[in-house]
């Protein structure tokens, strides 16, 4: 519940409450956390404060005043005592907090929700039914969830993200000589991501390649990206291209050059952009004149600028 989603809430409770509602059933879902209750009449429990806290520990565990929880870690889920004894009166354990299911509710669309080129915008959970993971019966919390710890690891985070891929930088020719052609190959394997790489539409995976001389520079016009990721519309109208990486499959770029100088290196990075979306939507939205709650759309622009991390570099000397 970060300042993007609390900044575009504050006029849509007035132009679109029904959407508005719909944006906190993910991201703030505890009746404490709604300002407004169905019938648009304000909400006499509603805390703001916990609004800003986003999913708290009841949106999982609390359900009509009852805790609910994992099983123990040896798998039992019976209680020694009796539940009337226990503060709350204990807790009911299930295996439902082990399984990808449980996360299906706000990282799945239903299959007559918002879709772009035939796919659904949000389709994660589908993703992985289909993934090598969900064969051997990974699931989404063995990941994200590691040891059971509330991390939420994702696509903000450099070390899960590199734990999710695989690179690979090779030529044609060990070495090469001053007019020699370099003919080069970047492979980006999805190797530990459950579902396609990246899943969502905000993230932006630039691979980089180019050609630096001794001095370390670029060399002038060798410089080529390649995009992996799924870019749609600020309005979400039409889905521009997809080229993310499904899990367990792989994604190959060529790159050719003349080397016109000695002591030339191919130079290949990876970036990672998580928030490559919402910083054209942000823009987007203060240049309309959003008036009321552009102060937390210009803090959310800014963290999105800031978003940006390298998860691979590599320099591969040639002549």
């Amino acid at each position: 519940m970060g300042p993007g989603v609390s900044g575009q809430l504050v006029g849509m409770w007035r132009s679109d409450p029904e959407s508005a509602r719909l944006c906190l059933s993910c991201h703030a879902p505890l009746g404490e956390q709604q300002p407004y209750t169905d019938g648009g009449k304000a909400n006499a429990v509603f805390d703001a404060d916990l609004q800003r806290v986003g999913i708290a520990c009841a949106g999982c565990h609390v359900r009509r005043h009852e805790r609910f929880g994992p099983p123990r870690r040896d798998g039992s889920i019976g209680s020694a005592a009796p539940r009337e004894s226990l503060p709350h009166n204990g807790v009911t354990r299930t295996t439902a907090f082990q399984r990808s299911a449980f996360c299906a509710s706000c990282h799945q669309f239903a299959t007559d929700d918002l879709a772009l080129n035939g796919k659904l915008l949000e389709n994660t959970y589908e993703e992985w039914k289909r993934s090598p993971a969900a064969r051997a019966g990974r699931h989404c919390q063995d990941c994200h969830m590691p040891d059971r710890r509330h991390l939420w690891r994702g696509i903000h985070d450099p070390e899960m993200v590199k734990s999710a891929i695989e690179v690979s930088v090779t030529t044609e020719q060990p070495r090469h000589r001053p007019g020699d052609e370099l003919r080069a190959r970047i492979v980006v394997k999805n190797i530990g991501a459950g579902h396609h790489f990246p899943t969502y539409v905000t993230p932006k995976v630039v691979v980089r390649a180019a050609l630096v001389d001794r001095t370390g520079q670029v060399v002038t016009a060798t410089e080529q990206e390649y995009l992996i990721g799924r870019e749609v519309a600020l309005d979400l109208s039409r889905e521009v291209f997809d080229t993310r990486i499904p899990p367990g499959q792989r994604v190959s770029f060529s790159y050719r050059r003349r080397l016109t100088a000695p002591g030339l290196t191919l130079r290949v990075s990876v970036t990672v952009h998580p928030d490559h979306f919402y910083v054209g939507f942000f823009k987007s939205i203060l240049a309309s004149g959003i008036g009321a709650g552009a102060s937390e759309i210009h803090e959310a622009l800014e963290q999105a600028r800031r978003s940006p991390f390298e998860i691979f570099s590599k320099d591969l000397p040639l002549t």
